[in-house]
């Protein structure tokens, strides 16, 4: 615990994509997944269609990845928590708007976007490194396990914010990183198999197409600084204009 700022991914030396590039293919991934829900709604199981949605599953290991790492390079750790925070409220509006009714947590619970989860991954990180004297082992073990929880209602779901938990506990052992996530999509997937739908249950698990590309991170942020603040904002306004269309062009 505590080591923010020390540990680098060795595993990964001789890469070459940088923060930002990945993350530039995390957005496009993402614009085309919701792009294909807004134009084929529901759970189509065509090849085109599917192929759009395995392109998509790209992107919330690349953003889990680097939530995960901007624990340990930020310095400003409250900012960068409620910034994310401030960011989930917001994209929970534009979330309704694009996807309406189409996903809901519990009947009459309208889930909500994959930003929560990730703040609550991130919190819950931030509990789990904590050397404040105060918070002794038991009450951390209890304030993460309230921040998992109520990362139930989302998209992603709790496995998000695991996922994120344990991306940090294994900074630098890139091998461990990628098994945990594989194993908490595996679950999310499990329960879409078992009791929502077969096909895309198997879905989710194509995330694992998103390990190659990170595993030629190269360790840099890339020569754009605003990227870290792009995503965030990029998010609820791609969602916000492709839900316009939706109510007001496709009417649907």
């Amino acid at each position: 615990m505590g080591n923010r700022g020390i540990a680098e991914n060795t595993t990964q030396a001789g890469g070459g994509l940088s923060g930002n590039a990945l993350k530039i293919i995390a957005i496009i991934a993402m614009t085309i997944d919701h792009l294909t829900w807004l134009l084929l709604p529901g759970f189509r199981t065509d090849p085109l269609t599917i192929l759009l949605h395995v392109i998509g599953r790209l992107t919330a290991p690349i953003m889990m990845y680097f939530i995960a790492e901007g624990y340990f390079h930020t310095r400003a750790l409250k900012k960068y928590v409620g910034r994310m925070l401030a960011f989930a409220v917001v994209s929970h509006f534009a979330y309704q708007l694009l996807f309406g009714d189409t996903f809901n947590f519990l009947p009459g619970i309208p889930q909500t976007s994959v930003l929560w989860p990730f703040a609550m991954g991130l919190l819950a990180l931030w509990l789990d490194q904590c050397e404040n004297p105060k918070l002794k082992r038991w009450h951390r073990f209890i304030l993460i396990w309230i921040c998992l929880i109520l990362a139930f209602p989302a998209d992603w779901s709790m496995p998000a914010a695991v996922t994120i938990l344990y991306m940090g506990r294994n900074r630098g052992n890139f091998r461990k990183q990628m098994t945990y996530l594989v194993i908490w999509i595996a679950t999310y997937s499990a329960v879409y198999f078992f009791f929502i739908d077969r096909v895309y249950g198997i879905l989710q698990m194509t995330v694992v197409f998103a390990i190659p590309l990170l595993s030629l991170y190269n360790n840099t942020r890339g020569k754009w600084k605003g990227m870290k603040y792009f995503f965030y904002v990029y998010y609820p306004a791609h969602m916000a204009i492709l839900g316009l269309i939706r109510i007001y062009v496709l009417r649907h």
